[in-house]
């Protein structure tokens, strides 16, 4: 199975069709150009040695050897056997706010999509880290506890909404205690062993009414556990649009019929993340804040949860670059202008 180190690089392939539509776009301009000053029936006398189909061929063995030096820019792998290793890393709890509030579109799609996206994001950077999923509202509970399957993750995460819990509000205190019990603590059947590998990453627009948060990871620090926030929306605050089924029907109003409008309270999140001796990162369209979370979590303490078989990889980025190399050397032999000498034409005739 093929396995590319870098991914992220194919997007790159899209590009080449783009190139090649402006390139015939620009034989068709000139074409009418030349249109302007001969009937096209004298192009053969006023041009004779111009090929129509050497041109293009050498700029399609341009664009494909652009494509295969992509392919080895991305560096494809095969698995060539199994080894054997220490599995090392952290443990990361996630809290995920699934209130009403994250419905707002202040960031794009809206804060609650655009907080899984972040989730993936760090799923993707992470390496043999251990992670935990708690999704929280007015109360909170554990969606995923502590594995090593990304992939499940990741299938838990898709099922993530706002209908999930039924009790709205904001409880991040009561989801950081919910995050402490997915790392064991105050389990009595496990050993709680105090240490500074493990972390717990509070995803909100920070609008927290029920309880205590600072006092909950000011509580988590003690145990060594780091506390960081990312802020999901804008200050300037935004109403929270209302959907019956999957289309919109308003915005959602309070008792005396007042549109209500949320802020990202970046405040308070602030105040979490100092109390629990972590950073705080704001989210918009453009950054994540996955990168600060992730060189954090790098420097955590790590533990080893045992041996794991490890998928060892060969990289066969040579193949695509020799490609790549063929595909040029092809087009600086063909001339663009008909060789008198060796004209196909001339010899299917004859």
């Amino acid at each position: 199975m093929i396995h590319f180190e870098h991914p992220a690089i194919l997007w790159t392939l899209f590009l080449i069709p783009l190139f090649v539509g402006l390139w015939i776009w620009q034989q068709y301009r000139n074409r009418k150009r030349l249109e302007e000053f001969a009937d096209r029936a004298m192009f053969g006398r006023l041009i004779p040695d111009s090929s129509r189909w050497r041109p293009a061929t050498k700029y399609g063995l341009i664009m494909l050897a652009t494509a295969f030096l992509i392919i080895a820019l991305a560096n494809p792998q095969e698995g060539s056997k199994m080894v054997k290793g220490k599995r090392i890393g952290s443990d990361v709890a996630v809290c995920l706010d699934i209130s009403n509030s994250m419905m707002a579109e202040d960031i794009q799609p809206n804060r609650l999509e655009r907080s899984k996206r972040t989730v993936q994001n760090l799923l993707n950077e992470l390496g043999s880290d251990r992670i935990s999923l708690v999704v929280f509202a007015g109360s909170s509970y554990v969606q995923m506890p502590l594995t090593n399957d990304y992939s499940a993750v990741k299938l838990f995460l898709d099922q993530v909404n706002c209908s999930l819990i039924s009790v709205q509000g904001t409880a991040i205190g009561d989801a950081i205690d919910k995050a402490m019990e997915t790392f064991g603590y105050g389990d009595p059947d496990r050993e709680w062993v105090k240490n500074q590998g493990r972390a717990i990453i509070v995803i909100s627009d920070g609008e927290n009414f029920e309880d205590d948060a600072k006092a909950a990871a000011h509580d988590a620090a003690t145990q060594g556990v780091r506390v960081c926030t990312i802020g999901m929306g804008l200050p300037e605050g935004t109403p929270i649009p209302e959907y019956r089924g999957n289309q919109q029907v308003g915005y959602k109003r309070d008792s005396q019929g007042n549109t209500v409008t949320t802020h990202l309270d970046e405040a308070t999140l602030t105040d979490i993340a100092h109390a629990g001796k972590g950073i705080y990162v704001r989210a918009n369209n453009i950054n994540s804040g996955v990168q600060e979370i992730v060189k954090l979590i790098e420097g955590l303490e790590k533990d080893n949860f045992g041996e794991a078989t490890f998928t060892e990889f060969e990289s066969r980025y040579q193949y695509p670059l020799a490609a790549a190399l063929l595909c040029l050397l092809a087009e600086v032999l063909i001339f663009e202008r008909r060789n008198k000498k060796f004209n196909l034409d001339k010899i299917l005739k004859k």
